[in-house]
């Protein structure tokens, strides 16, 4: 990038900040031309970055300036001594400092000198660090992530004092100037993953990143036609601190509060903070309910539909399942119907008031779901067992995950539809097939299960006593393999 460098000439340099901030267009960006005992400035901030306290506080340690007293350069002698904040540098890059500007950062620039005082004072609109939605627990931390990088690496920081603990700064997008911080443990996280993801960041060419981390992503894995998830995202920080002491990487996008985690595994996103809120027992006991809920979100409605389409394949204590009356529509066109629904409800929700939530379930609940079955449109059977998917995909701990199975259960439900027992067996193989040929970087997307490993296994089935997990996950190729 072609530098353009300040002048000593005080009106050169602002008539260059003010054409290309479009000072005069744009009523958010403060300038100001101040003088301190003859020495002549100028001030440039943006409206709602700008801490008013530390600026004034600012003007007046300036006030008191004295430029009689100054020995040597003027520049050094008002950031020693003169300006009272921490986070101050000096550049001699105009476009630099336009960036920093637009950062939120106050720039000073001084007559007869090239440096230009950078002053970090930006206090962003942020919201307070409250319990995600998505990720509720009884007992635990009621603190989540908010939407300012800073906030967020000090709340890791909190839960992680280790002098190793790395939160390195990186820009994305020409135009956005997106901050990223990428936060590991440096004697435990793999260099490889490390570099892998500094360097993909920084190859990363485009205007912005509007859709914050899941653009990131995206330019990271690829894998666009892959619906399941390489990388698992958390606004918990206490989440995030357990995987960074695994040896897992973390990707902060400031204006995001949710937090990358990579790599992981397909087991990572059946994993939630609950299970080691309890006891182990009670933990383990969750972690087998959830997963009979994860499974028979996919599994259940075509293992079903095979059977009502060949009755004949029941076992006589079995001889019940099936429906008792088909009803008018065919079964998968009801199948395709009822999913349909139940997304056109979840979307219903996202952007129903709270306030009218309860009066949408009644509606889809009474009006649409019995009619339905009344007038002949679904039949009973179809409705119970489609609730029990939608309700183990609502189980699901990983949003992204829960999608992608549901998109895997209509594929599903589709092949066997068409080739029934042939296509429920060959369905099911390459589900398996593409989660065990799946890499997150050199991560196994289905270890320990492929490739097999007891401990991991153990640890994946089995909620254990954490004075027993005294060793890190092996796929992830930590430096430091024992807790």
């Amino acid at each position: 990038m072609v530098k353009k460098p300040a002048s000593t000439e005080l009106d050169k340099n602002i008539s260059y900040l003010k054409e290309e901030l479009a000072v005069d267009k744009s009523f958010d960006l403060i300038y100001i031309d101040l003088e301190y005992d003859e020495v002549k400035m100028a001030l440039f901030a943006v409206d709602a970055f700008a801490k008013d306290q530390a600026l004034t506080q600012i003007q007046r340690e300036l006030i008191q300036f004295k430029k009689e007293k100054v020995k040597g350069n003027l520049i050094q002698r008002l950031t020693k001594t003169r300006i009272p904040f921490i986070e101050i540098e000096n550049t001699t890059d105009l476009d630099n400092a336009i960036d920093q500007v637009l950062a939120g950062q106050t720039i000073f620039v001084v007559d007869g000198y090239e440096d230009i005082i950078l002053v970090d004072t930006r206090e962003y609109p942020v919201r307070g660090p409250e319990e995600p939605d998505t990720e509720q627990v009884i007992r635990g931390s009621k603190d989540g992530f908010v939407e300012t990088l800073v906030f967020n690496a000090g709340l890791i920081r909190r839960r992680v004092r280790d002098r190793t603990l790395r939160n390195e700064y990186i820009q994305v997008g020409r135009r956005s100037k997106t901050d990223i911080c990428v936060t590991y443990i440096e004697d435990i996280a793999d260099p490889d993953s490390v570099n892998y993801i500094k360097d993909n960041l920084e190859k990363i060419d485009t205007d912005g990143l509007p859709m914050g981390d899941k653009t990131l992503e995206e330019y990271i894995f690829g894998q666009h036609l892959n619906p399941y998830p390489l990388v698992r995202y958390t606004e918990r920080p206490d989440v995030a601190a357990s995987h960074l002491l695994e040896g897992h990487v973390l990707v902060l996008v400031d204006g995001s509060p949710s937090v990358i985690i990579t790599p992981t595994s397909f087991w990572h996103h059946l994993q939630h903070a609950e299970e080691y809120r309890q006891k182990p027992v009670v933990g383990t006991a969750l972690r087998f309910v959830r997963f009979a809920a994860v499974w028979a979100s996919v599994f259940l409605l075509p293992l079903w539909y095979l059977f009502a389409m060949n009755p004949d394949m029941l076992p006589y204590g079995l001889s019940y399942i099936g429906p008792n009356d088909v009803g008018q529509v065919p079964l998968i066109a009801q199948f395709i119907l009822a999913e349909a629904g139940i997304e056109m409800l979840r979307m219903a929700a996202i952007h129903t008031p709270s306030a009218l939530a309860t009066a949408l379930g009644l509606v889809a609940a009474i009006l649409i779901g019995e009619v339905a079955i009344e007038v002949g449109l679904f039949s009973h059977e179809v409705v119970l067992y489609l609730a029990i998917a939608a309700v183990g995909s609502f189980a699901t701990p990983s949003y992204e995950m829960s999608l992608a199975n549901r998109i895997v259960r209509i594929l599903l439900l589709i092949v066997v539809s068409i080739f029934h027992v042939p296509g429920y067996m060959v369905g099911t193989f390459v589900l398996i097939l593409l989660l065990s040929a799946m890499k997150a970087y050199e991560t196994p997307y289905f270890w320990p299960f492929l490739p097999f490993n007891y401990r991991g296994l153990r640890d994946v089935l089995l909620r254990a006593p954490m004075p027993l997990k005294n060793r890190r996950p092996r796929a992830i190729h930590p430096m430091d393999p024992d807790r």
